[in-house]
């Protein structure tokens, strides 16, 4: 059974996150992927140091920091997803499948087809701005409009209040983000990146337990972590819901988006002080802060397999600084 964190455990700030086939573990001078080749089985191991680090020191100050933390966490989790399909071999394998679909049809000669480094450089761009575009969409505008041109007209003189609709846009929000996180854990390939989401905190778990970091001491661990990137976005959309009570009422929707777009970094800044004070502590209050996150984690954490819980161990391992 595994033992429940008390004042004798350790904490640390290591993090990470599930890719594809592995884990990245990003310690607090050095981050380190660890991805299995689907096809030769080997656990392939890359690391850099840890960029947080070299930043000036007001960006460590508290609610700035959490933006900054933030912005550095998305980079570089974009990059390792990127990276780590081409070390698990999938891009490999997928680009011969396609190779051979054309020549089944007569369409080349077999061989994959290569993009160039400047033509991938703009793909990727251009998904990055259409996923931020649909996120501005789906989490700015569009709670707005369906309160202010459905709801609202229905009965005015109730719903023309900043907490009526501040508490709409936000449990929409919340609706939007839980219904995307449930449909994606229905694919088989994201099912098997949530089994490494669950090997990552398995694996954090161990060490904060002060347990010798083998996988049968990993495998016993709780896989619902407090300082979750799933709590922290939950989080950040629950305090969502309190700033956006400062926003006036009758303002049109895309102006709406406009100011709680400008506002985020508030949001973020102190969603991410929470998850730090959860992460250091253990009561009823944490327990409380924490208990939407720990309820979807049920849905983006998998219980890993043995390979699985040997890639999070080798990517943690290399990331734990030598004083501790």
């Amino acid at each position: 059974m595994p033992k429940t964190c008390k004042q004798e455990c350790k904490r640390t700030s290591i993090g990470g996150q599930a890719l594809i086939e592995g884990v990245m573990m990003r310690g607090p001078k050095k981050t380190t992927m660890a991805v299995r080749h689907v096809v030769t089985g080997e656990i392939l191991t890359e690391s850099w140091p840890t960029e947080a680090g070299k930043r000036p020191a007001f960006t460590k100050w508290p609610l700035i920091r959490g933006v900054f933390g933030f912005v550095d966490s998305m980079i570089a989790g974009y990059k390792s997803m990127m990276r780590s399909a081409d070390l698990s071999g999938y891009t490999e394998l997928e680009e011969q499948e396609e190779a051979a679909k054309r020549a089944a049809k007569g369409e080349g000669d077999g061989k994959p087809a290569k993009l160039e480094g400047p033509v991938m450089t703009i793909l990727m761009i251009v998904s990055m701005v259409l996923g931020v575009g649909l996120a501005i969409l789906l989490f700015m505008y569009l709670p707005s409009a369906i309160y202010n041109y459905l709801l609202k007209p229905l009965a005015p003189e109730l719903l023309d209040n900043r907490f009526w609709q501040s508490l709409f846009e936000g449990i929409l929000k919340i609706a939007i983000f839980v219904g995307y996180v449930a449909a994606t854990s229905l694919m088989k390939d994201i099912r098997r990146v949530y089994m490494y989401h669950g090997a990552e905190h398995k694996t954090i778990f161990c060490y904060e337990h002060g347990l010798p970091l083998t996988v049968e001491n990993v495998r016993a661990q709780r896989r619902f972590h407090p300082r979750c990137g799933t709590s922290f976005m939950i989080l950040m959309l629950i305090v969502g819901i309190f700033i956006g009570m400062l926003i006036p009422t009758g303002l049109p929707a895309g102006l709406r988006a406009v100011v709680k777009l400008v506002l985020l970094p508030l949001s973020v800044g102190i969603g991410y002080e929470a998850i730090k004070f959860c992460g250091r502590h253990d009561n009823w209050l944490t327990r409380a802060i924490s208990a939407p996150g720990t309820w979807l984690q049920h849905v983006t954490t998998k219980e890993p397999t043995d390979e699985m819980i040997e890639c999070a161990i080798t990517a943690f391992a290399d990331v734990v600084p030598e004083e501790e």
